[in-house]
C-alpha cells in the first residue's frame, strides 16, 4: 500500500489534572470543579483548530473491596455529567466539535437521541456521541442489575440501540418545519416519519420530538476494539477511538476495520480512525524524558496494581508479587480488547507486573510518546502516512501544561509539514472531519424510488 498524503484530524481529550494516572499529584496539575478549567481547555483547542473536545464518562465509582479508590483521580468520579457540561461549553465556543460518552447498556435510546440532538442544535451542528457498552462491572449495580450484562449481549443491545437512535434522528425531513404563520402550519405531517421499532431489546414508537440535527445527525463515535466492537463500528460508526501500542498493530487494526465497510455499503472515507496518544513533549528529548520520569515517580504501587487490574478485566492482582510475571488470566466479562492489548504487551516484552503498570499508567493503555516536537511529529506522521490512523485523540498527560506544550511545539511542526490545517474549513463537526452530511430518510426514499 502506498503512503498516504493529506492532513490528519486531532481531538483534545479532557481529564481533570491530565491523563497520566498520577498527574493529579503533580504540583502544576489543575484540579477542582470549576467550569473555567473546561472553558479554558476548549478555547485553547479551538484556537489551535482541533476538530473536537472529547469527554469520557463512567456511570459508577470504581470500587475495590467495597471502598472507593481514593488514591488516584481515575476513580470514575467526575464533577460534571458530560452533556450538561458540553451544553455550557457550546455557548462559549463557535467552531470546535464536542464528543461525549454515553452507555448503551444503561440508557434508553429515546433519551440519548433527544439529548445529543439537542446538543447538536445548541452548538450549531458540532455534536458527536461516543457509543460505549460499559465494561465496568460495578456500573450494573447502579441500574437494577444483580450482575453485569454478558459481553455478547452488551454488543447485541448496542447494535439495536444504535439503529433506534439513528432512526429517531431521521424522524423529520430537513424542511419539515415551515412555521408558516399565514397558513397556520407549524410543521408538515407528510415529512414526519414514525419509527415503530420492535426488536429484541427495545420497543420505541417515536417520532423524536426535536427537529432534524443541523448536521443531519450527530457524529456517531465508537470506542470498542473487540471483535463485536469492530463489527459494530464497521456497520454504524463514523469515528473510532481506539488503542494500539505499535505501528504494526495500528496498521493491522486500520486495515481490518476499513476492510469490513464494503459489506455494509460504505467507503473507507465514511469512517475515521483516531487512536489515543499521550505525548510528553518539550524542546529537547532529555527535557521531555525528565518530565515523564517525574510523573512516573508519582505512581504508587497500589495505584499501579489497581489500574492494571482494571485493564485486564477486573482480575485482582493485589495478591501477586509486584516484581513477578503477569499470571494467566481467565476470560473477562469486562473490556476484552483492553485485556488482550495489555496481556500481549506483557508477554511480548516479558514484563513484570510493576514494569507493566509503569508502561500503561502514563496513557492508561494508549500510545505513550516522549520526545521533542520533531520526534513526536515523526511518530505521528509515520502512523498516519502508513495507514495506521486518520488522526489522533490527544490525551495530554498533565493539564493545563501538557496541552499548552502540544499546541506551542507540536502543532506548528505538523503545519510546517502540511499535516494539519491552518484554519477550519467549515462550521460543523462533520465538515471538520471530512464526513458527508447524511440525507434525510425522505430524500433517500425519493432517490431510491427514482432509481
Amino acid at each position: 500500500m502506498t503512503k498516504r498524503k493529506g492532513q490528519l484530524k486531532l481531538g483534545a481529550f479532557y481529564h481533570e489534572g491530565g491523563h497520566h494516572i498520577a498527574a493529579w499529584r503533580h504540583p502544576e496539575a489543575e484540579l477542582g470543579d470549576r467550569l473555567e478549567n473546561y472553558v479554558s481547555f476548549a478555547r485553547k483547542a479551538e484556537a489551535a483548530k482541533f476538530d473536537a473536545v472529547f469527554l469520557a464518562d463512567a456511570p459508577t465509582v470504581r470500587l475495590r473491596d467495597g471502598e472507593a479508590s481514593a488514591s488516584h483521580a481515575h476513580s470514575g468520579v467526575r464533577t460534571f455529567e458530560p452533556l450538561t457540561l458540553l451544553s455550557a461549553l457550546a455557548g462559549v465556543t463557535s467552531r470546535i466539535g464536542f464528543v461525549a460518552t454515553a452507555s448503551t447498556s444503561f440508557n434508553e435510546p429515546y433519551n440519548i437521541a433527544r439529548q445529543f440532538n439537542s446538543l447538536d442544535h445548541l452548538s450549531g451542528g458540532r455534536a458527536g456521541w461516543n457509543l460505549v457498552t460499559t465494561g465496568d462491572q460495578d456500573a450494573a449495580f447502579n441500574y437494577g442489575h444483580a450482575a453485569h450484562i454478558p459481553h455478547h449481549l452488551r454488543y447485541e443491545r448496542a447494535g439495536e440501540f444504535a439503529d433506534v437512535v439513528t432512526g429517531l434522528w431521521d424522524s423529520w425531513a430537513d424542511d419539515a418545519f415551515p412555521r408558516d404563520r399565514a397558513a397556520g402550519r407549524y410543521f408538515d405531517t407528510d415529512k414526519l416519519h414514525v419509527l415503530n421499532h420492535e426488536g429484541s431489546h427495545f420497543r420505541v414508537r417515536g417520532p423524536l420530538n426535536t427537529p432534524r440535527s443541523p448536521q443531519g445527525r450527530p457524529v456517531l463515535v465508537q470506542a470498542g476494539s473487540s471483535e463485536p466492537g469492530k463489527e459494530l463500528a464497521a456497520r454504524t460508526a463514523e469515528v473510532i477511538f481506539t488503542a494500539q501500542q505499535t505501528l504494526g498493530e495500528a496498521v493491522a487494526f486500520y486495515a481490518d476495520v476499513k476492510g469490513r465497510l464494503t459489506r455494509y455499503g460504505r467507503s473507507p472515507d465514511d469512517l475515521k480512525i483516531l487512536p489515543g496518544v499521550s505525548p510528553v513533549v518539550a524542546r529537547t528529548e532529555s527535557e521531555a524524558r525528565e518530565k515523564f520520569e517525574y510523573l512516573q515517580s508519582l505512581i504508587t504501587p497500589k495505584v499501579g496494581v489497581d489500574l492494571l487490574s482494571q485493564h485486564i478485566g477486573g482480575f485482582d492482582l493485589s495478591g501477586y508479587p509486584v516484581d513477578g510475571p503477569l499470571p494467566d488470566l481467565p476470560e473477562t466479562n469486562g473490556p476484552k480488547s483492553r485485556q488482550a492489548l495489555v496481556t500481549e504487551l506483557a508477554r511480548r516484552e516479558n514484563l513484570s507486573i510493576r514494569e507493566l503498570y509503569l508502561r500503561i499508567s502514563g496513557a492508561r493503555g494508549h500510545w505513550q510518546v516522549v520526545g521533542s516536537a520533531e520526534q513526536v511529529v515523526d511518530l505521528l506522521e509515520e502512523r498516519f502516512v502508513n495507514h495506521g490512523a486518520d488522526g489522533f485523540n490527544i490525551m495530554a498527560p498533565l493539564l493545563p501544561g501538557g496541552l499548552d506544550d502540544f499546541i506551542e511545539l507540536v502543532v506548528p511542526e505538523l503545519r510546517r509539514r502540511g499535516l494539519f490545517r491552518d484554519d477550519y474549513e467549515g462550521t460543523t463537526l462533520r465538515e471538520h472531519l471530512g464526513l458527508q452530511r447524511p440525507a434525510d430518510a425522505f430524500a433517500r426514499g425519493a432517490r431510491a424510488a427514482a432509481e
